[in-house]
């Protein structure tokens, strides 16, 4: 199987790491997390005017892409680049999810996603639900002129910013049923609805939402009502795919960055590269890298595959990745020795990332266990 990029990925991922590489250095990128926003308008329109945007949706939403490959190119430069905008949560969480289950009306939300001028951000994670896709304790009650919507969301990236939500709650069912889960497109000046953000720990800003007494409109739900389980878990499976592959930018970057140091660092008189051990360690890493890769081209792969091919890629690939990008953290922190903890290197904060990587739509030992148990369903479904 070929698995080189089509001409047209190769262009826009030369594309978007050009314009990283001179429109967002480090130092750049460090005034930007601490700003007021979190993230930079300005690098944000300019992403959807290079297109990048529109690469993650298919052409018959309004893009030019969509596909798993697509997805990874993108992020791998993304991840490289160590980027906050928010690409993750606009484009390809709520993005998807308009996409892929919004009438006509809603659908043309995509036009603007697409061109940088909304912001859409999928809340749906609660306090207290641990990865748990069914876990949804916020409740939407069917009321005269629509819904009423009660709750609370969690740890939403770039909440502050969003001009609209993709919001998850419970339409029926007891709190952790698969069915009974319904979708609703929120908008965040919508009375009831309060939104506390504060930094991140590895660069941006996340936001606390409280849902009281929130009256939406009946054209408020998004596809079909109660079935919202299956459209979360393509968007969420679409979004590991996406963490996986920005994780292994940022591995890449850190890889380079310690060959560097290791060429260059003197001890003894000689480049502390030409020591045995560290050679060692240094070759062992770069193994693991080259598995991350495989497992992020192998989820790519399959993320048009039937469901339980598709989802056990993604958890397999997760999995992998959280392992791998918490061994590349620490290993390359360890070969700097204490320069690697500072805050003006750019590894310290590719080591922030990756930890955080591992958290964000299922840590290691969630995407193992999922990974587990959808093998013994395909078992079963192979018996029946």
């Amino acid at each position: 199987m070929n698995f080189s990029h089509t001409e047209e990925r190769r262009m826009l991922s030369d594309s978007l790491e050009r314009f990283l590489s001179e429109q967002y250095p480090f130092e750049k990128r460090n005034k930007i997390i601490q700003s007021a926003d979190g993230f930079s308008r300005d690098i944000w329109q300019q992403l959807a005017n290079l297109g990048v945007l529109a690469a993650l949706f298919s052409e018959d939403h309004g893009g030019f892409g969509g596909s798993g490959f697509d997805i990874a190119v993108v992020f791998e430069a993304l991840g490289r680049g160590l980027v906050v905008e928010p690409v993750l949560g606009s484009a390809i969480l709520a993005g998807d999810a308009i996409a892929s289950a919004g009438n006509t009306n809603q659908k043309a939300l995509l036009e603007e996603l697409i061109a940088g001028t909304t912001i859409a951000a999928l809340a749906h994670d609660e306090p207290g639900n641990h990865y748990e896709l069914a876990r949804v304790h916020t409740r939407a009650e069917q009321i005269n002129d629509g819904w009423r919507l009660n709750g609370a969301k969690a740890v939403v990236a770039q909440g502050e910013a969003a001009d609209v939500f993709v919001i998850s709650a419970r339409t029926a069912g007891a709190v952790d049923d698969n069915n009974g889960i319904s979708l609703f497109l929120l908008p965040a000046n919508t009375p009831g609805l309060t939104i506390h953000g504060y930094p991140a720990i590895d660069g941006g800003r996340v936001a606390e939402l409280q849902l009281r007494d929130v009256t939406l409109s009946p054209e408020a739900l998004l596809g079909p009502l109660h079935q919202g389980h299956a459209i979360l878990e393509r968007v969420i499976g679409r979004g590991v795919l996406a963490l996986c592959a920005e994780a292994l930018g940022a591995m890449e970057a850190a890889k380079a960055a310690t060959l560097d140091y290791l060429r260059t660092r003197q001890q003894f008189g000689l480049p502390i590269g030409s020591f045995q051990a560290l050679q060692h360690r240094m070759a062992d890493l770069l193994l693991e890298v080259e598995q991350a890769r495989s497992a992020v081209i192998n989820a790519a792969a399959a993320l048009d595959a039937d469901r339980l091919t598709r989802e056990r890629a993604l958890s397999a690939a997760k999995a992998s990745i959280g392992r791998i990008g918490t061994l590349v953290a620490e290993e390359s922190i360890q070969l700097h020795g204490g320069i690697g903890m500072t805050w003006e290197l750019p590894l310290a904060h590719y080591a922030k990332r990756l930890i955080m990587i591992d958290h964000q739509l299922g840590d290691e030992d969630h995407h193992l266990q999922r990974f587990i148990a959808l093998g013994k369903e395909a078992n079963q479904e192979a018996i029946a």
